[in-house]
C-alpha cells in the first residue's frame, strides 16, 4: 500500500473540495491511488462540497448545551450555518448542531478544533458537515462557538426563536459563581439571559467594555453638541454625563433588569445571593444571534432570469 503522506491529503483536499478526513478515508480506501480516490470521493457525492463554499450561508440554527461538574457547570453555544431557514428546521442538521455543542463542552472558543475533534458517535464535526453538505446541496459551516465555565455555581441558557430542544435562532448562555443553591442559581442565570436577548448587552462591566467603543459614542456625541450650537466650554461636561449615561445603557450589571425595571441586574443578583445565604458573582455571558455579521447577497432576480433568457 502507497504511503498516505500529509501532503498527499492536502493535495487531493484542494482538488475535491472535500474534508480532510474524507480525503484520508478516501486515499485509505483506494490503497493511496490519487485518481481512484477522487473517483470515490465523486461516488459519494463528497467532492462537490467545496464547490459550494462561496455561497452565503446565514441561516441555520444556534444550539447549546450544559453540563453539571460536580459543584460547578459548563455550558456551550455553537452557530451551525446553513443558505436557508427550511434547512435549519432538517432533523438531521439539528442533529449534527446538538453533537457540535457538546463537542465545544470540552473544545471550548476555538471553533477551528470544534470541527476537527471527534464527537460521541466517532466521527469529527467537520465529516459530519461535510456529509451534510453532498446530501443536502447547500454550503454549510460551523461558525462560531463559544463555552463558559465555573469551578462551583451555574452556567443557564436560553435560546429564543426555538426550532427544538436547545435549539433557536438566538442562544446566550450565564455563569453565575458561588456556593448558592445550584437550582435557584440556574433560574436566576436563565432570566438574565433572557435580558441578555432583549437588551444585547456590550459587556458585563464597565471595566470590560471596549475603550474603542466608548470613543466612537463619544466622537458623535461631540459632533451632536457642536451642531446644537453648545458652548465649546461646556460641551466636554455635557458629553462625559452622556458617556456615563451610555455606560449604564451598554453595560449588562448596570442595565435596569427588563422584569423590574426599578433594579439593575447586579441589584438583582446581590438581592438572589442574600435570600440564598451566598455571595452570587456573575462572571460571564455569550449570546450568539444567527447570522450576525454576515453579509447577505441580495439577489436580482429580474437581472438573472433575463440573463437565462437573453434580455428578451
Amino acid at each position: 500500500m502507497a504511503e498516505i503522506t500529509a501532503a498527499l491529503v492536502k493535495d487531493l483536499r484542494e482538488k475535491t473540495g472535500a474534508g480532510m478526513m474524507d480525503c484520508k478515508k478516501a486515499l485509505t480506501e483506494n490503497n493511496g491511488d490519487f485518481e481512484a480516490a477522487t473517483d470515490w470521493l465523486r461516488t459519494k457525492g463528497l467532492s462537490q462540497a467545496g464547490k459550494k463554499a462561496d455561497r452565503v450561508a446565514a441561516e441555520g440554527v444556534v444550539a447549546v448545551a450544559l453540563r453539571k461538574d460536580g459543584k460547578g457547570m459548563t455550558g456551550a453555544a455553537i452557530e451551525l450555518n446553513a443558505e436557508t431557514d427550511f434547512v435549519g428546521r432538517n432533523e438531521t442538521f439539528q442533529g449534527v448542531a446538538r453533537q457540535a455543542a457538546q463537542v465545544a463542552l470540552d473544545v471550548g472558543d476555538d471553533v477551528e478544533a470544534v470541527r476537527s475533534a471527534k464527537t460521541a458517535g466517532g466521527e469529527d464535526v467537520q465529516a459530519l458537515v461535510t456529509n451534510l453538505i453532498a446530501t443536502i446541496g447547500e454550503n454549510m459551516a460551523v461558525r462560531r462557538s463559544a463555552k463558559l465555565s465555573v469551578a462551583e455555581g451555574s452556567i443557564s441558557a436560553y435560546v429564543h426563536n426555538s426550532v427544538g430542544p436547545e435549539l433557536g435562532k438566538l442562544g446566550v448562555l450565564v455563569a453565575l459563581e458561588g456556593a448558592g443553591d445550584q437550582a435557584a442559581m440556574q433560574e436566576l442565570g436563565r432570566k438574565i439571559a433572557m435580558h441578555v436577548a432583549a437588551t444585547n448587552p456590550l459587556s458585563l462591566s464597565a471595566e470590560d467594555l471596549d475603550p474603542a467603543a466608548i470613543e466612537r459614542e463619544r466622537a458623535v456625541l461631540i459632533e451632536k453638541a457642536k451642531e446644537q450650537g453648545r458652548p465649546d466650554n461646556m460641551i466636554e461636561k455635557i458629553v462625559e454625563g452622556q458617556i456615563s449615561k451610555f455606560q449604564r445603557e451598554v453595560v449588562l450589571l448596570e442595565q435596569p433588569f427588563v422584569m423590574n425595571p426599578d433594579q439593575t441586574v447586579k441589584a438583582l443578583i446581590a438581592e438572589t445571593g442574600k435570600a440564598l445565604g451566598a455571595d452570587i458573582k456573575m462572571t460571564g455571558f455569550v449570546r450568539l444571534a444567527l447570522g450576525e455579521g454576515v453579509e447577505k447577497k441580495e439577489n436580482d432576480f429580474a437581472a438573472e432570469v433575463a440573463s437565462m433568457t437573453g434580455g428578451n
